[in-house]
């Protein structure tokens, strides 16, 4: 009787070499996916460029730093000012930056008396306007800045993206080896000397050079016309892109390592990809929401995939910045994988 094969037996490049081709080769049969893939994000990216391509805004949006002193009228005069969104800041740098980005109109501090604009923001000048208008018996300082708007399409453009990637991976993948198990192929190929671990990392490096290159398409043809706001390193922003992508597919891995139903599979991968969407801050930010959901959606990949591509390319932060984002998504990828392959079935 043939003794049976351990899911982490001995990995052979050869038995991986093979898989990968196969799966390259019947992707790319596929030209209705492959088509897909590319056109959604595209058409997603234009959209959005399209509608929030205006300059009008309904709310003003002013920081507001430190206590505020109840005692003094004109500052009561000016924050209960109407059409006005005022938010509360707790740190001064981070509020200034923001302020830069147009992300703020105008940072206030009522407790040392002084105020920030951004010169090159109309709506900071009619603030200031607004704030002096108060008739104020003391004076408030002026500080200024200066820096490119952020419009809404730079802040969304990693939520798409990664969204895309998420879909592509989650699919691809888990959908594709539950089809595998339920045609009977992967019972043949369990007559093979190939191992559970040999095929399944042959099916994340497949999908994840396919995935890294329809994103780079998708990315690099869409700046063209839009021109995204990128104030940080590309490589950092391929290295977040590619460990998130590797995390997705592990974990449609894990999905699928036992599933013999499509409807099944389809189920569960919807199950999992839905609340990402909605509380990984795709299309929202999560600031505001309750503790409870900011806790939540820490636990998602698709969260720290997103945050870490933000801080790159909207704030221009470095590796070390990003570092928890990356070391949180290569610890889901390993134990996605370990259980994964464990847990695998070839009928």
């Amino acid at each position: 009787m043939k003794p049976s094969r351990s899911p982490t037996s001995t990995f052979r490049l050869k038995h991986f070499f093979a898989v990968l081709a196969a799966r390259n080769i019947e992707f790319f049969r596929d030209r209705a996916a492959l088509a897909w893939n590319i056109l959604f994000p595209v058409l997603i990216v234009a959209g959005f460029a399209f509608a929030f391509s205006s300059e009008k805004m309904d709310l003003y949006k002013v920081g507001v730093y430190g206590e505020q002193s109840g005692n003094i009228e004109s500052q009561e005069r000016f924050l209960n000012t109407e059409h006005i969104q005022f938010i509360p800041v707790t740190e001064l740098q981070p509020a200034i930056v923001k302020l830069e980005r147009h992300q703020l109109d105008m940072l206030f501090d009522p407790v040392q008396k002084r105020y920030w604009i951004n010169e090159e923001s109309p709506r900071g000048y009619l603030l200031e306007r607004i704030l002096r208008g108060t008739d104020a018996p003391e004076k408030f300082s002026r500080q200024s800045v200066t820096g490119k708007a952020i419009r809404y399409v730079d802040w969304l453009i990693p939520g798409i993206l990664a969204m895309n990637m998420m879909f592509s991976a989650l699919f691809g993948i888990g959908y594709v080896i539950v089809r595998y198990r339920k045609n009977g192929v992967l019972k043949r190929l369990k007559a093979t000397p190939l191992t559970a671990l040999e095929f399944l990392t042959a099916q994340i490096a497949s999908r994840l050079w396919l995935i890294m290159a329809i994103t780079t398409f998708v990315f690099a043809g869409t700046n063209l016309f839009v021109n995204f706001a990128m104030f940080g390193s590309w490589l950092n922003l391929f290295i977040i892109f590619t460990l998130g992508t590797i995390s997705m597919i592990s974990l449609g891995l894990l999905i699928a390592a036992r599933l013999s139903s499509e409807e099944l599979a389809g189920g569960l991968l919807n199950l999992i990809s839905w609340p990402m969407i909605f509380l990984s801050g795709v299309w929202f930010s999560l600031e505001g929401s309750p503790s409870v959901i900011k806790q939540l959606a820490q636990l998602l990949p698709l969260t720290h995939l997103i945050d870490g591509a933000r801080a790159i390319m909207i704030d221009g932060a470095g590796l070390i910045d990003i570092a928890p984002q990356l070391g949180i998504l290569a610890l889901m990828s390993a134990i996605f994988v370990a259980i994964g392959a464990a847990s695998f079935r070839w009928e």
